[in-house]
Formats: C-alpha cells, sequence, structure tokens
C-alpha cells in the first residue's frame, strides 16, 4: 500500500495552459519527489486589451510519501 499526499500549486505561462502546467511540475519537482500525477484543477486567463496575456492553472499534484 502506498502513501498519497495532494498539495496544490498556482502557475502561468505567456504561451499556454500546458506550458503553466509544465511550470507546475518543474517547480514542485525541485522540493517533492515521487510525483504520480497532475489534476488541472481550474485555468483562467488575464486579458489585457483583448489579447490573452497570461495563462494560469490551479494545480493538484499527488506524490507518493516514502
Amino acid at each position: 500500500m502506498a502513501v498519497l499526499k495532494v498539495i496544490e500549486v498556482l502557475s502561468n505561462s505567456s504561451n499556454s495552459w500546458e506550458d503553466a502546467t509544465r511550470n507546475a511540475i518543474k517547480e514542485a519537482s525541485k522540493s517533492v519527489k515521487n510525483i504520480r500525477s497532475a489534476y488541472i484543477n481550474e485555468q483562467t486567463c488575464v486579458v489585457d486589451d483583448n489579447n490573452i496575456t497570461q495563462f494560469r492553472v490551479n494545480v493538484k499534484i499527488t506524490f507518493e510519501v516514502k
């Protein structure tokens, strides 16, 4: 049986929601090991002068506790 823990990470990107998700995983992996999955809880964006300037994600990251 594995013990899993979930953390919530907010991330953004000027390129895409996918890139924002990659940024969240990359940053979390600096301090969290054994990441198993990521669940995109919410997606939002910032609009300036009718253009999207930032893509934002709220990601739930699941990892195994050893």
